[in-house]
């Protein structure tokens, strides 16, 4: 819209009485006073809970029985891979691999924990091999395989993270694979406490923040 437009905004002429510009200041400092208490209850209230996640056990990269009973007591951060696949999973590991180096004050503390969505190809020794080559600190990061439809059944009705292959493709298609890329934080009790984008740098660093609200939260 140019200047000369008739639907222009008029000129507008400042006011020179000193009362209402008082009152512009209060209402300005009422509104920031305002925002500042909703982020302060923001950040001091807990995270919500979205669900308890059933027991499980899988045989981790050591192959050493590893699940729910390792880890009650411990808050985890799951996420859900194979070792041979040629699209998200390598940036969805590296995204892993930062939350590790950034969560290294936390210590054995907070687990990380990647589920194999292939566990018929992926061995403990193929996991092994694969959290090595990503600098997994095994102290803190396991490797899971297992059963196919035990892992599912974690996976789809405990994390609500959708897993499987398209129906008739042969067994060396590999992008006939699909699994979700969100992150999923679960508590010491295991409660589900948060989902993450992974492909959001903001909702990775969202991650990081709700990690440190819930160990506030269980201290």
């Amino acid at each position: 819209m140019s200047a000369d437009s008739p639907l222009a905004a008029p000129q507008v002429r400042l006011t020179q009485r000193p009362g209402f510009w008082a009152g512009l200041a209060v209402v300005t400092l009422g509104i920031a006073l305002v925002s500042g208490v909703t982020l302060l209850r923001t950040r001091s209230e807990p995270l919500p809970q979205l669900g308890a996640m059933p027991d499980f056990t899988f045989t981790r990269h050591d192959g050493q029985p590893f699940g729910s009973a390792q880890l009650r007591g411990r808050p985890f951060i799951a996420n859900f891979i194979f070792t041979r696949c040629p699209t998200i999973c390598p940036a969805f590991t590296r995204k892993m691999v930062g939350v590790q180096e950034r969560t290294t004050a936390s210590g054995p503390g907070l687990q990380l924990v990647s589920f194999s969505v292939d566990p018929k190809y992926d061995t403990p020794e193929r996991l092994a091999e694969y959290g090595q080559r990503h600098g997994a600190d095994f102290t803190r990061w396991s490797f899971l395989t297992g059963d196919y439809e035990q892992l599912k059944d974690t996976i789809v009705h405990g994390f609500k993270i959708s897993m499987g292959r398209e129906a008739g493709a042969p067994e060396d298609d590999l992008l006939s694979i699909f699994h979700g890329t969100h992150f999923v934080l679960v508590d010491r009790a295991g409660q589900i406490r948060g989902y993450y984008d992974s492909a959001d740098s903001d909702s990775t660093d969202r991650l990081l923040r709700d990690t440190k609200r819930l160990e506030r939260e269980e201290r």
